[in-house]
């Protein structure tokens, strides 16, 4: 089962500098996948956001992993807990890009079937700028395992998103993440993200990528999906 880069800026891989606004909350109940050959994985849970001050996001997900090999056995369970903070330090009224860090710890899995069995650490930079109904956020970083620099890796992206009607917002994203093991490939996607808001608190996200390099191996096609609750 290949590792699944954290799903960031839903439902984009890449993520924006944006916390969550400073006392309210976003959650996200997803299912998210890769198709590679031989293999079909992801997982499905909640993606919890907090606004816990002003420029200052914690973040706690958790996720149920699938993995359903073509020659194998079919496998679910607790997958790899992921805690997180995203700070703004920079603002674009001031500095004309907003500019975050986003570190993530992701827990050992809770399942020998699922998931890493090692603790990782993520350490991404994302900037922001706005114009008009545009947006484009972007950045990278690498992650870092505890079993070794063996399967660190690191990833990289940009996404440009318009908002085409008052409720519906449309995107596209180029991603790119380098090997996650000794032996496997690096991996370039290009995709198609959505974002329609049925009201105040309720939001629908879609997101569709297609593998552009060493599909065969390691990424032919991947998806996210995810309602999303704000309050």
């Amino acid at each position: 089962m290949r590792s699944l880069p954290a799903i960031a800026g839903p439902p984009y891989q890449s993520d924006d500098p944006e916390p969550t606004d400073y006392g309210h909350y976003e959650i996200y109940a997803f299912n998210k996948g890769t198709s590679s050959k031989g293999d079909l994985s992801g997982a499905s849970g909640i993606d919890f956001n907090y606004g816990a001050a002003p420029n200052l996001q914690i973040t706690a997900t958790l996720p149920v992993g699938f993995d359903f090999p073509s020659n194998g056995t079919t496998a679910f369970g607790l997958s790899n807990i992921e805690i997180a903070a995203k700070y703004r330090f920079l603002h674009q009224d001031t500095f004309s890009l907003d500019v975050a860090v986003f570190p993530r710890v992701f827990l050992p899995s809770g399942s020998q079937q699922v998931g890493d069995k090692q603790a990782s650490f993520l350490l991404p930079i994302w900037v922001q700028k706005d114009w008009g109904k545009w947006s484009a956020f972007g950045g990278g970083g690498c992650q870092f395992s505890a079993a070794g620099r063996s399967h660190d890796f690191c990833i990289y992206g940009a996404t440009l998103t318009q908002q085409v009607l008052p409720k519906l917002q449309l995107g596209v994203e180029l991603f790119h993440q380098t090997a996650d093991r000794v032996g496997t490939a690096s991996t370039t996607s290009l995709g198609i993200g959505t974002k329609y808001d049925l009201n105040e608190n309720i939001h629908l996200l879609g997101y569709a990528a297609k593998g552009i390099q060493n599909t065969q191996t390691v990424n032919q096609y991947s998806w996210y999906a995810a309602v999303l609750f704000t309050f």
